[in-house]
């Protein structure tokens, strides 16, 4: 007999509303995916503007409402992709990054890609896990 699977879309309005047919985030049992969110802001669904660095402090604002929301948080983040528009920006991106994931660090990949949607300049989709976490 198969296991139940628990399946649960997280919306909040704290984070952009999705601009396509896809789901803020999806969480199945205790993981949470997190579609990839740039720097739109929520009241407004405008990018900020200021460039990478501004785009990435939203990105990962936006990520922090919708972990909020699911009831997780930055430091239950197993796995991130960041998606630039231009990799000259990895190094001031990663700056940024650094403040949101500071003790338990997730695995991570990061590219450059021809455009994002939006005209965006830095994307961010994540994994993390939903309840009690121990590191060892």
């Amino acid at each position: 007999m198969a296991a139940n699977i628990i399946r649960r879309i997280i919306s909040t309005p704290k984070a952009p509303k999705a601009v396509g047919p896809y789901s803020q985030a999806v969480q199945v049992n205790n993981t949470l995916y997190i579609s990839g969110q740039i720097g739109f802001i929520p009241e407004t669904m405008e990018i900020v503007s200021g460039g990478a660095v501004a785009e990435t402090e939203q990105v990962l604002k936006n990520l922090g409402s919708i972990l909020e929301a699911a009831g997780s948080s930055y430091d239950k983040v197993v796995k991130t992709t960041v998606l630039l528009k231009n990799i000259s920006d990895y190094a001031a991106v990663n700056d940024v990054y650094a403040k949101y994931f500071s003790g338990s660090k997730p695995a991570r990949a990061a590219f450059q890609v021809a455009a994002l949607p939006k005209g965006a300049s830095v994307e961010i989709e994540a994994v993390a896990v939903v309840g009690d976490v121990t590191d060892i």
